[in-house]
């Protein structure tokens, strides 16, 4: 018998849902750290898409209106909050609850590997529903791996790229400049990986909103409260 995979937290009231039962499955961590990986993207997209191609013309001399200087700094606070953020989940796939857990990331357990052929399934429209699944699906979970790849990707080609101008030290990570072949290199990754990222985002809000429509567990409100809606069977069973 498989270890619990999360510890169901029953509402005093009885469930509106009938045979359906709250559990709690996000904590506050994950839920802290996937918005604020959410909201870092979009600044990051948005101030990095400047840098690259600036489209504001202050009128006067630059040290009097000092924009790019400006933008620079938000997205340079933008990525530490995303890069904090990240290593903060990764580590808490291996301190955290179990249904946060790298578990939840790698198939290593028969019924989620078999579960993500059914999930694939469905996201293709071929099953009227999903597998169940407490924490995430088996397909979505093995996703994030690629996600995260790219999330380190997008970390070490944004800090090899202010090595270049850093005069402190973040002069360290100019190490990184030679792997990505200089700092044009790292720059067209950084930006590919840009657009990726903000594909992937589009393809999650889709796949978020089809899965909470065909369950109607919760699926989108459980990123706000932490808690789904799932069968008794399900609460305690994500193996």
């Amino acid at each position: 018998m498989a270890a619990p995979a999360v510890r169901a937290k029953e509402a005093s009231e009885p469930s509106p849902r009938g045979e359906l039962h709250p559990v709690y499955v996000w904590d506050r961590l994950v839920r802290a750290t996937h918005w604020l990986i959410a909201i870092s993207i979009v600044v990051l997209a948005a101030t990095g898409v400047y840098l690259g191609r600036p489209f504001v013309a202050a009128p006067g001399a630059a040290r009097d209106n000092f924009v790019m200087g400006t933008v620079k700094i938000v997205h340079a606070y933008a990525a530490l909050v995303f890069t904090l953020c990240v290593v903060s989940r990764v580590i808490w796939m291996f301190l955290g609850p179990r249904v946060s857990g790298w578990r939840e990331f790698v198939p290593v357990s028969r019924r989620r590997r078999r579960d993500m052929f059914g999930t694939f399934k469905f996201y293709v429209f071929l099953r009227p529903s999903p597998p169940p699944s407490v924490g995430h699906n088996p397909l979505a979970g093995f996703t994030y791996v690629a996600v995260f790849g790219l999330y380190f990707l997008m970390i070490a080609t944004g800090f090899a790229l202010y090595s270049v101008s850093s005069h402190s030290y973040m002069e360290i990570w100019q190490f990184l400049l030679p792997i990505f072949h200089g700092a044009q290199g790292a720059r067209w990754l950084h930006h590919v990986t840009m657009w990726l990222l903000l594909g992937f985002a589009v393809h999650h809000v889709f796949s978020a909103h089809l899965v909470a429509s065909v369950e109607k567990n919760g699926t989108l409100d459980s990123i706000f409260t932490g808690y789904k809606y799932l069968p008794k069977q399900h609460e305690t069973d994500d193996e």
